[in-house]
């Protein structure tokens, strides 16, 4: 099982499981936030809002929300306007880690994050230092026991997909970021439900993690993941499926 399909594949069973409604719905509504204040509030011309949007129906988030959201940012409405960024760092035996951020307070922000790496046995880098191992990639998630493999491959190349992976827990179509959307709608209009939808960061490379160190890397991206001001983390660690099964 390749290491982004691991990844992907444990942040759903979690989300899935997830009690904390409220604050996933909290980091969906800043990304809307920001890609309004960034793109303007009208999806048809904003693709980054489209897929935020696009996230928040599918945490089934209510459509009197999002649009409050998109007020938000817009600046009809006043409130706390975020600023976006990104850390970077290691974890763990030398696990590249990135996160991306979404913050009222850089300066609180910095402080927290900078606390969680070390508290894990990690660093927080310099920016750059982890990036030029990730690229963005459109990723779509589909039950494999609710899709057959030959047709969603078909499907997918039809809609202009790059690649798909089929794995047992779950079959993964990915493409280039501006055609996440479009790819979603062809495999929908074959008869493909689709599970998730969203624009990623894949890593070039895995580094494999056990022991010890895989666990302490697990806990230190949960941790992150648990920052109000954080939005998303990727990682290139390649952790065994008992251990992220298990936090």
């Amino acid at each position: 099982m390749s290491g982004h399909s691991k990844w992907a594949t444990i942040k759903r069973r979690k989300a899935a499981v997830d009690a904390k409604r409220s604050k996933a719905f909290t980091k969906v509504i800043k990304e809307i936030q920001i890609a309004a204040r960034m793109g303007g509030g009208d999806p048809e011309g904003n693709p980054r809002l489209r897929t935020a949007m696009l996230n928040a129906r599918a945490a089934n988030m209510p459509n009197d929300n999002i649009e409050r959201a998109i007020k938000k940012g817009t600046g009809e409405s006043g409130d706390v306007v975020y600023e976006e960024g990104t850390f970077e760092g290691y974890g763990p035996a030398g696990a590249a880690i990135y996160v991306e951020i979404l913050t009222d307070n850089r300066n609180r922000t910095v402080s927290e994050v900078r606390h969680l790496f070390g508290r894990y046995g990690g660093n927080l880098g310099e920016s750059g230092c982890v990036a030029w191992m990730f690229h963005k990639r459109g990723v779509i998630a589909i039950d494999p026991e609710k899709a057959d493999e030959e047709a969603v491959m078909e499907a997918a190349v039809e809609s202009g997909a790059d690649d798909v992976n089929a794995e047992e827990a779950v079959i993964e179509v990915l493409c280039d970021q501006a055609v996440v959307e479009d790819v979603k709608a062809g495999l929908e209009a074959a008869g493909v439900e689709v599970a998730s939808a969203e624009v990623t960061m894949i890593p070039e490379n895995t580094i494999a993690l056990k022991g010890k160190s895989a666990e302490t890397c697990m806990k230190l991206i949960d941790a992150l993941e648990d920052n109000d001001d954080v939005q998303n983390v990727y990682t290139n660690a390649d952790i065994p499926d008992e251990i992220m099964a298990a936090a």
